[in-house]
């Protein structure tokens, strides 16, 4: 199993997105992502995705030469993606953002015309860094259908929350609508694994093992009713509000039908202390109570300590992933 430093994968990285038509501009934001999902111990998000990425610049569905471009107002920051990584027009925003939420003690940021922004909580980690407690939202293309249907109305809609402490992070939530992300379902069905029953339905809307027919099908909510109604907020966040399209209206971030996926994010950062001068003793109070108890994990609390631990450690690549990287 190919094993690479952190210069060697970020050469890997460079050279097959530049081949695939990834501009020098567009290269740092899509980059760390990777990176960090693979630290963070999130393979499916990490080079998993690679190939994917590179398919799609090669196909346009996104656009490597991407210039993203911000409009702000008082509090409010718009930002439209050009149809590239959403990470590019991010990480254009985020200083803008934290400024807004250090004066004004709130601020929100919305993205449209974006493609996938792979992990979540990578982005609000770089925010909460800066002493920010922050909330994001992402929708993709429709995967979950209504209770009780069969027909897919919006994607596994992830949000994000990342609270800063002392400098540092506390609390990472970064969950999907749906019981378990997509991707995790996508690597499966590339080595004919089947999935934990409860994860998805296949085309008929009944439950399935098979991960190739999960992925006809629809993913599963979380929670029932209740995931579907946070998928619901996201999407309104996202596309009604943000301004991407609906999931609906979305094509695959995995296959190759259709144009720019134009999805949307919307990220909330706030200055806590402007609020609550005792919020540090409060959070305090509540992790202590979660931590105390044997058995208890603090949400995010092993995304944290994987990406610590493995920081200086090399990443390792499964031998047919790494060969379908050097066909690139």
């Amino acid at each position: 199993m190919p094993k690479l430093d952190k210069d060697k994968a970020t050469q890997l990285i460079h050279e097959k997105l530049i081949k695939s038509g990834c501009s020098h501009e567009n290269l740092e934001g899509i980059t760390e992502g990777i990176l960090d999902a693979e630290y963070s111990g999130i393979k499916s998000h990490g080079f998993h995705y690679l190939p994917i990425y590179c398919n799609h610049l090669k196909i346009g569905k996104i656009n490597g030469n991407s210039m993203p471009f911000s409009d702000t107002t008082g509090s409010i920051i718009k930002i439209n993606a050009d149809n590239g990584f959403a990470h590019s027009a991010i990480n254009l925003g985020i200083p803008k953002l934290i400024n807004l939420a250090n004066d004004q003690g709130i601020a929100c940021m919305s993205i449209y015309n974006s493609y996938n922004c792979g992990v979540l909580g990578y982005h609000t980690k770089k925010i909460a860094m800066q002493g920010i407690l922050a909330l994001g939202f992402t929708n993709a293309p429709a995967s979950i259908a209504p209770v009780g249907a069969t027909k897919a109305v919006i994607g596994t809609n992830p949000f994000s929350l990342s609270v800063p402490y002392k400098g540092g992070i506390k609390i990472l939530i970064d969950q999907s609508s749906s019981v378990i992300a997509k991707s995790e379902i996508s690597v499966r069905a590339k080595k004919n694994e089947p999935i934990p029953e409860g994860w998805a339905f296949d085309s008929d809307g009944k439950p399935t093992t098979d991960a190739n027919e999960a992925l006809k099908g629809t993913m599963a909510p979380t929670g029932g009713y209740k995931g579907f109604g946070v998928g619901m907020l996201v999407e309104i966040l996202t596309a009604c509000i943000a301004g991407g399209n609906l999931g609906i209206h979305a094509s695959s971030f995995a296959g190759e039908d259709g144009g720019p996926p134009s999805t949307g994010q919307f990220f909330i950062a706030i200055n806590p202390k402007k609020f609550n001068p005792n919020y540090e003793t409060a959070v305090e109070d509540l992790v202590d109570a979660i931590v105390k108890q044997d058995g208890a994990r603090l949400p995010g609390s092993k995304r944290l300590s994987h990406y610590q631990a493995n920081l200086d450690q090399d990443i390792l690549i499964n031998d047919d992933l790494f060969d379908r990287l050097q066909k690139i």
